[in-house]
C-alpha cells in the first residue's frame, strides 16, 4: 500500500512539474505573440506614445536594418565599395527563403546585396555580408549588438544578420527599433532613400518588395517588414504627414494585413496631434532628415508570403524542384518534409524544403517540395531516393 501511495505521489509530482513547465512555455509564447508598438517624432527624436514599447520580442527581419546600418557605415568608412564582390558561401547560400538564390562560390555586388536585403529581405545576402564584414554570422551578431548599444538600443541582442529565429536569444523592443530607424535616417540620409524601392531587377528577373504599406498610405517612404512564426508580423515605418515626420514600429502582429492597418492608424492618429511633448531626445539631431519622395502609385497584389522562417517561402527563380505531395494540412506537409530531408540532401546538400499553398476545387492544399536543384538529372536522382521510400515524387523545372 505504501509503495502504491509513493508511486501515486511521484506521478502527481511529475505531472505537476510538467504542468508548471507548460504554463511557463505558454506564458512565454503568449508574451512573444502580443502586439507592441511605439510612435516617434523623427524631427525631435522623442517618443509620442507607446504600448508595450519596452517589451522584449523577436525582431524577425527588422534585424536587417542593423545589418544595413553596419554595411552603410563600412561604405562610408571605405571598408566596402558599392561594386565590391561578395562571395556567397555554402552556409549563406543554404539560408531559407526569401533569398536571391545565389549558388555557392558565385558573387554578388555590395549594391545587389543591399537592394536584396531591402526589397525582398534576402537572407542569403544578409549572411554573406555578415561573413564578409566579421568572418561569421555569430561574430557579426556580436558586432550588431555592440553597435546597437552605442545607438541607445538598451534591450536588443542580435545573434545573426538576417533575423531568422535563434531560439529566444535574438530579441529587441519596439522602442529600440524606432531608435535604429531614426539613426538610419539621420546618419545615412542618401542611403536611406533606398528603403523606398518597390522592386529590384536581379539577374534579369524583377522581384517585388513586401512593404505594401508604402503603396496604401500616402507619405510612407519605408522602412522594413519582417515575419517569423515566433515573432509574428513586424514592421518599422517612416512617414511625413501633415508636416510631421514620424517613425512607427509594430511588433507581433497577427497577420500582415492587421499589422499594416494598425501602423496606418497610428501614423494617421499622431500626424494630427500638435504640441505633443516628451522627455529627453533618444538620438542627437546631427544629420538633416532627407526630403521624402512623393507617394508612388504601384499596383501590387497582397501576398501570403513574408520573409523569414515559419511562413510560406517564395519559389526559386531558376533551376529545378521536386514535389512529393499536396496535403490538406501545413503540419502534415512539414512532417513529410522532415521525414525525407536527410535523404534528399544526401543527393543535393543545397536542397531547400518548401511548403507552398495552392487552391484546388475551393480547398487549400499545401505542396511539400524541395527547391534549388541545379539540373534535371540531380532532381530526378533525388526523386529516385524518395520513391524508394514508396512515396510519390515529380521533378519539374521551376518558373
Amino acid at each position: 500500500m505504501m509503495q502504491a501511495l509513493r508511486a501515486a505521489r511521484g506521478v502527481r509530482t511529475f505531472f505537476g512539474a510538467l504542468f508548471a513547465v507548460a504554463v511557463v512555455m505558454l506564458g512565454t509564447g503568449a508574451t512573444m505573440a502580443e502586439t507592441s508598438w511605439v510612435v516617434l517624432d523623427a524631427d525631435r527624436g522623442v517618443v509620442l506614445a507607446e504600448q508595450g514599447g519596452s517589451r522584449i520580442q523577436p525582431p524577425a527581419s527588422l534585424a536587417k536594418m542593423m545589418t544595413l546600418y553596419i554595411t552603410f557605415e563600412a561604405i562610408r568608412d571605405g571598408r566596402l565599395r558599392w561594386d565590391d564582390r561578395i562571395v556567397m558561401s555554402r552556409h549563406a547560400s543554404m539560408k531559407i527563403p526569401t533569398k536571391l538564390w545565389v549558388k555557392p562560390g558565385d558573387t554578388i555586388s555590395v549594391r545587389e546585396a543591399v537592394d536584396g536585403m531591402i526589397v525582398v529581405s534576402a537572407n542569403d545576402a544578409a549572411a554573406a555580408i555578415g561573413e564578409r564584414l566579421a568572418g561569421s554570422e555569430a561574430a557579426f551578431g556580436r558586432l550588431m549588438t555592440r553597435q546597437g548599444r552605442r545607438l541607445g538600443m538598451k534591450h536588443t541582442v542580435f545573434t545573426n544578420p538576417s533575423g531568422l529565429t535563434d531560439g529566444l536569444r535574438q530579441t529587441t523592443t519596439a522602442r529600440d527599433m524606432a531608435v535604429l530607424g531614426l539613426a538610419l535616417q539621420r546618419e545615412f540620409p542618401k542611403e536611406y532613400r533606398l528603403f523606398s524601392q518597390p522592386s529590384l531587377v536581379f539577374r534579369g528577373k524583377r522581384r517585388k518588395g513586401h512593404n505594401n504599406l508604402m503603396y496604401r498610405h500616402d507619405g510612407v517612404d519605408g522602412i522594413k517588414t519582417g515575419y517569423t512564426s515566433v515573432a509574428g508580423y513586424n514592421i518599422a515605418s517612416s512617414a511625413t504627414l501633415n508636416g510631421h515626420r514620424l517613425i512607427g514600429v509594430v511588433l507581433g502582429g497577427k497577420t500582415a494585413r492587421k499589422r499594416d492597418e494598425q501602423m496606418a492608424a497610428l501614423l494617421t492618429r499622431f500626424s494630427r496631434q500638435k504640441g505633443v511633448t516628451a522627455p529627453t531626445p533618444l538620438v542627437a539631431l546631427a544629420v538633416p532628415v532627407p526630403t521624402p519622395r512623393p507617394p508612388m502609385e504601384v499596383a501590387m497584389d497582397d501576398s501570403m508570403i513574408e520573409q523569414g522562417d515559419g511562413g510560406f517561402p517564395a519559389s526559386a527563380l531558376t533551376g529545378w524542384h521536386i514535389q512529393i505531395a499536396a496535403l490538406p494540412g501545413q503540419e502534415a506537409a512539414r512532417a513529410l518534409l522532415d521525414k525525407v530531408t536527410k535523404s534528399v540532401r544526401s543527393v543535393h546538400a543545397g536542397a531547400s524544403a518548401q511548403i507552398e499553398p495552392t487552391i484546388r476545387n475551393g480547398k487549400t492544399l499545401y505542396r511539400a517540395r524541395f527547391e534549388g536543384f541545379d539540373d534535371e538529372a540531380t532532381a530526378k536522382r533525388a526523386c529516385a531516393v524518395i520513391q524508394r521510400k514508396r512515396l510519390d515524387c515529380i521533378a519539374a523545372e521551376s518558373p
